[in-house]
């Protein structure tokens, strides 16, 4: 004997009643990035990718380097909020060490 099903998608009868997915969509990404300037120090920029990025020694050298060579760097691709919060984070960071590193976030 077959049953009626009836979901919100419809009415279906006999079988396996199904319900259709809803496809969840992926939170928009941001990059953070950090600039140059002529105040900020080597050390510290490592400093800050290895406290607030969790870069190795080795990966923030790279980072850094980058950062001095070409004017600016990529420390992260994260959601908005947590974006935000890297960005707040090191520019108070900086701010209270004497520095004027400047961070920033675009959408990716």
């Amino acid at each position: 004997m077959a049953s009626d099903f009836s979901r919100s998608s419809g009415e279906q009868k006999g079988g396996v009643a199904t319900i259709p997915r809803t496809k969840t969509r992926r939170p928009t990404q941001f990059k953070v990035m950090l600039h140059n300037d002529d105040f900020t120090t080597m050390e510290f920029v490592i400093d800050v990718l290895m406290r607030y990025f969790e870069k190795d020694a080795t990966e923030a050298t790279r980072i850094m380097l980058l950062v001095h060579y070409t004017g600016c760097g990529l420390a992260g691709i994260y959601p908005r909020e947590v974006a935000e919060t890297k960005v707040s984070e090191v520019s108070e960071y900086a701010g209270a060490n004497g520095f004027p590193l400047r961070c920033s976030m675009e959408r990716e």
